[in-house]
């Protein structure tokens, strides 16, 4: 085996090839020559006189095709002889778990030493192979294009001469980075109401979701929760308001959400909404005033006639802040005023319903 030094860091994606003697002959890959494109090495098995030579590792940086170069290495015969027959003894195999992205694609390696010369053969435990599975059968590497989750299990390689076997096992496993399904965006709230916001993502295994506020862990206490996912705050008030982030999180990779909350709270306001000045209405008709102020939390509304505290009756009816008098009568003519309150303060608005026709 030759050892090639990787001279950039891990991140990048790295070729390597070996150079035999010289510039422009390179190692050819068979059954007795491997190259790992995991860690570089060069791997000959039963070394013959025709391997004796220079070897030099060419490392390429398939981002930016610059290439470095190792040292020389010389391959030299033992001298006491041939090495006698040997079993095989698995020199390169692939972790006993490799995680896998879907639709990446996914690599195998296995290579043996061994007199002699060792063949490889690999089969998937307790199922066949799919059909984007390619085997090279010259050298040790089981391709896999376009991984899905029905390619996960357990895959074995063999190694095997007249003099015996070996084999080397491991779990191919899916993963996936985690990836929102449901995130956060800005909500106003009005001050005393309540707020939930669901936070979910998706990933192989599944992710974990916390909350933070203003970039710190985000206090529980009676009020707040949090479960799978979702935050719960009830009765808010000033002290919520602010930035929150929604964090999902497995072992290949963690995602953020902000969102910020803004608490609401003012006193009634109708200017953008005053009751209409002027209702006509004909005697026996019907007539709806709304009354809908600004207001945060929702403002407590009561309505009065002139000077008068307008009560329910079978023609007069308040819902939801809206006036309704049916079966209108000529007593019904008047000025009608809204009167909204809440603890931040009051306001009031007047609207004249005039009738129109006679008893």
């Amino acid at each position: 085996m030759c050892s090639c030094i990787s001279f950039w860091q891990c991140y990048v994606e790295l070729k390597y090839t070996w150079i035999f003697n010289q510039f422009p002959t390179f190692v050819e890959q068979d059954n007795r020559r491997f190259v790992s494109q995991r860690t570089g090495n060069l791997y000959i098995s039963k070394v013959e006189v025709s391997d004796v030579g220079s070897y030099i590792c060419e490392i390429e940086n398939t981002v930016t095709n610059k290439r470095v170069l190792s040292p020389l290495t010389p391959l030299v015969l033992r001298s006491d002889g041939v090495m006698g027959e040997y079993e095989p003894k698995i020199e390169v195999r692939f972790p006993e778990t490799v995680f896998a992205a879907k639709g990446s694609t996914v690599k195998l390696e296995c290579f043996a030493l061994g007199n002699p010369v060792p063949t490889i053969s690999w089969r998937r435990i307790g199922s066949a192979f799919s059909d984007k599975v390619k085997v090279n059968k010259t050298y040790g590497v089981l391709e896999i294009t376009s991984f899905q989750q029905k390619d996960s299990g357990t895959y074995e390689c063999t190694a095997e001469n007249s003099r015996g076997k070996n084999t080397a096992r491991g779990q191919l496993v899916s993963y996936a980075r985690p990836n929102w399904i449901r995130n956060i965006t800005d909500v106003y709230v009005p001050i005393g109401e309540s707020l939930q916001w669901i936070c979910k993502a998706s990933g192989e295994p599944k992710p974990s979701h916390k909350w933070l506020k203003n970039g710190e862990p985000l206090i529980i206490e009676e009020r707040i929760q949090v479960e799978n996912g979702m935050l719960s705050i009830r009765a808010v008030n000033l002290s919520d308001s602010g930035m929150y982030q929604c964090v999902a999180e497995n072992k290949h990779g963690v995602i953020y959400v902000s969102a910020e909350l803004r608490v609401m709270a003012s006193a009634p306001d109708f200017s953008m909404i005053p009751l209409k000045k002027l209702i006509p209405v004909r005697v026996g008709g019907e007539v709806i005033i709304e009354c809908k102020p600004k207001a945060s939390p929702r403002a407590m509304l009561s309505w009065m006639k002139g000077n008068e505290i307008l009560q329910e009756s079978e023609r007069i009816t308040l819902k939801d802040g809206s006036l309704r008098i049916v079966n209108v009568t000529k007593r019904d003519d008047g000025r009608y005023t809204c009167i909204a309150r809440n603890h931040f303060g009051s306001a009031n608005s007047t609207g004249t319903i005039t009738v129109k026709g006679t008893s």
